[in-house]
């Protein structure tokens, strides 16, 4: 076979390998609403960027197109990333053993070139054919995806079914956003809980975003998912050495809040995070899990902001859980931290209790004063008890403490601070309402907290977004580092 013959005969494999299972199970999984694997990769990066890596590996005892996943890089507005996207179409796009070997391959790389990983996970399991070899694969990619962590951004898309060690890979990367309509993320698998419980099991897309808290977006289809990730990687950095990406600013730097002058009657602390950002874009993340609480990413002056804010609700130990690992992962990739306080407790619930809320809270408080981001924390409500000081206090590790006149802090809320402070008065005929406003007005007064230290500056609510913006520009120059250790014992 002549030269040219064996191109025409390379380009016709390509053309082959691109059928993954063949056109048929494509056409059907194209008529379900979703794209193939390669489609997925096509519509993700930028035009003709994409280079594959290893496609012509197979299993060992048989001809499997890219062997189930198609890997490798490409750009999104020209910035690197790697990415691997299973096949349904190949064995119901099974894990084995070489499919593993080529997954690990591209973790590996990213992380070498400090560049972001993207995952496309549309899996039935892993391949029990390969008995012991499916089970080794599985703690490959395990293993991978934990050596990656903190050091590159790692986004996983569940476009289908994700099972099994599938769903624990894709639980362990920084973010997961999921097909509303196919997408299901499980452990056993739901054919053996209804067997073992008589029922079938919620295992979709929205228990796993709004329930479970597992996914942190949810897409309408195939392209919304890969929308959702674009905008997610645009917030992130390359790797843990760098900083995020910084963007022209269009908003004024000085731009006043006048509706914040009048907090009292803003009841969502997010219209205070978009009051601050540029441009009044709020990207928030598990919108819908523990709604206490609120967390995602601004821009202030171009660079991207970790926001993080409390409703004035009980929280929840969910919503504990919540902040602090969107907190973490700020910390891991140098993106600092605001919050916006308002907080009187935690929700009173033996369920609760027994759930581990104790154990959450203690994640929550380690977290912080473990960050060494610059942290900016805006008390706009309050901030009551054991909960305000978890969330980013002066004493946690917040390197600027804001607050506006009206906001109040105190060790205890209204309710229980005059009970306790004011007994002799009530026993005088002193109405509650007015003990408790007397509380507000001297006890829990944001002045008693300036004049003792616990903030820096009382501020002006129209000025905040100045005021927010001077913080982090003064805090861009931070270095901070933490003891010499192996890791730290963070109580999970």
């Amino acid at each position: 076979m002549s030269s040219i013959e064996k191109v025409s005969d390379l380009l016709a494999k390509k053309a082959e390998l691109a059928l993954g299972g063949g056109k048929e199970k494509q056409e059907k999984q194209k008529q379900g609403g979703s794209m193939t694997a390669r489609e997925r990769i096509d519509a993700l990066l930028d035009d003709g960027s994409f280079v594959e890596l290893g496609a012509f590996v197979t299993a060992r005892n048989e001809d499997t197109a890219a062997d189930g996943v198609v890997t490798g890089y490409g750009t999104i507005d020209s910035r690197l990333v790697y990415v691997y996207s299973q096949d349904i179409t190949v064995l119901s796009g099974a894990m084995g053993e070489m499919y593993a070997q080529k997954v690990c391959k591209v973790i590996d790389m990213a992380s070498k070139m400090g560049a972001p990983i993207i995952g496309m996970l549309d899996s039935n399991g892993v391949r029990l054919s390969e008995g012991a070899l499916a089970q080794s694969a599985m703690g490959k990619i395990l293993n991978a995806v934990s050596s990656v962590s903190g050091v590159v951004p790692n986004i996983s898309i569940v476009f289908g079914n994700c099972a099994g060690g599938s769903a624990i890979a894709a639980a362990m990367s920084d973010f997961v956003i999921m097909n509303e309509k196919n997408g299901k993320m499980f452990v056993n698998g739901i054919d053996v809980i209804e067997a073992t419980e008589g029922k079938i099991p919620a295992v979709d897309a929205k228990g796993s975003v709004n329930e479970s808290g597992n996914a942190h977006f949810l897409g309408a289809d195939d392209a919304s998912c890969i929308n959702l990730a674009k905008i997610l990687l645009s917030y992130l950095p390359s790797n843990n050495l760098s900083d995020s990406f910084e963007y022209e600013m269009s908003d004024e730097l000085n731009r006043p809040c006048e509706i914040l002058d009048n907090i009292d009657a803003i009841e969502d602390m997010r219209v205070v995070i978009a009051e601050i950002a540029d441009d009044k874009a709020y990207f928030e993340v598990q919108a819908d899990y523990a709604k206490e609480a609120s967390v995602g990413f601004i821009r202030v002056n171009g660079s991207t902001v970790g926001a993080v804010a409390t409703n004035g609700e009980d929280l929840t130990g969910r919503a504990v859980q919540k902040m602090a690992r969107f907190v973490r992962l700020c910390d891991c990739f140098n993106i600092p931290v605001l919050t916006v306080t308002d907080v009187e407790g935690f929700k009173v619930s033996a369920s609760e209790e027994n759930w581990g809320l104790v154990r959450k809270c203690a994640e929550l408080a380690y977290t912080f004063s473990e960050a060494t981001v610059a942290k900016v924390n805006l008390i706009a409500k309050k901030a009551y008890g054991s909960a305000s000081v978890l969330i980013n206090s002066k004493e946690a590790g917040a390197d600027v403490v804001l607050a506006y006149p009206s906001a109040q802090m105190a060790p205890l809320a209204p309710g229980a601070g005059a009970t306790m402070l004011y007994g002799d008065k009530f026993k005088d005929g002193m109405s509650r309402e007015e003990l408790e406003i007397e509380y507000k007005e001297n006890e829990a007064s944001i002045y008693n907290a300036a004049k003792k230290g616990c903030i820096d500056d009382v501020i002006v609510p129209s000025e905040t977004r100045a005021r927010v913006a001077a913080a982090f520009e003064m805090l861009k120059s931070k270095r901070a580092s933490a003891p010499q250790r192996k890791h730290d014992n963070m109580p999970l």
